[in-house]
């Protein structure tokens, strides 16, 4: 069986489990770099992202969780997650947190919790499956540089780029764990992890 880690700092933590064992997969919760030598794949899950990069710095996480990453561990950041791995947040030229995803990123750029909205589409890389996206506090993808483009949607008259991939990382910036399917965690599991 699979074993999906998620970062278990804070935030949607025990969605994401319930998630993932819906899918098929063992979940394990990853707060020590010993952890990582046990999962197959991570997620990065949604909630305050300053707060789990002060935490995987105190945890000396961050650097064993780059380190695997960068050498081919298959992460899937949602929301705060995917400001984590992001290499350029709210137009700041430093790279932050782990700063490995070559995207341009805002924080809570769609407005405030009271601004949460949800939008329903159908994704390609789901065979067209009709998904309910939820949307809290949510980041905005300003622009990819040499990532690939997964979903957009049409929000206000704008296209919104929502979901990207680079290699092995996946990223969404709406809360796949609320929705009551486990689609987008069945994908993540069975496209990212290689079988031995």
């Amino acid at each position: 069986m699979k074993t999906v880690g998620v970062l278990a700092f804070q935030g949607s933590v025990i969605e994401h489990k319930k998630k993932i064992n819906e899918a098929g997969a063992d979940a394990r919760e990853v707060r020590h770099p010993e952890d990582l030598n046990a999962i197959d794949a991570i997620i990065l899950p949604g909630g305050e992202s300053t707060c789990i990069t002060r935490m995987l710095n105190e945890f000396q996480l961050m650097e064993p969780l780059a380190q695997k990453i960068q050498q081919g561990l298959p992460v899937w950041g949602t929301c705060a997650g995917a400001i984590l791995l992001s290499r350029n947040v709210d137009g700041q030229p430093n790279p932050l947190p782990l700063g490995i995803v070559d995207i341009d990123i805002e924080r809570n750029s769609y407005g405030s919790q009271l601004d949460s909205f949800q939008y329903q589409t159908p994704v390609s890389f789901l065979d067209n499956r009709q998904v309910n996206l939820i949307f809290i506090r949510a980041p905005r993808i300003h622009s990819v540089h040499t990532c690939e483009n997964l979903l957009n949607i049409e929000w206000k008259q704008q296209q919104e780029i929502v979901a990207v991939k680079q290699n092995n990382i996946f990223i969404t910036t709406f809360h796949p764990e609320l929705d009551s399917g486990c689609t987008f965690h069945r994908y993540f599991i069975d496209n990212y992890i290689k079988t031995p």
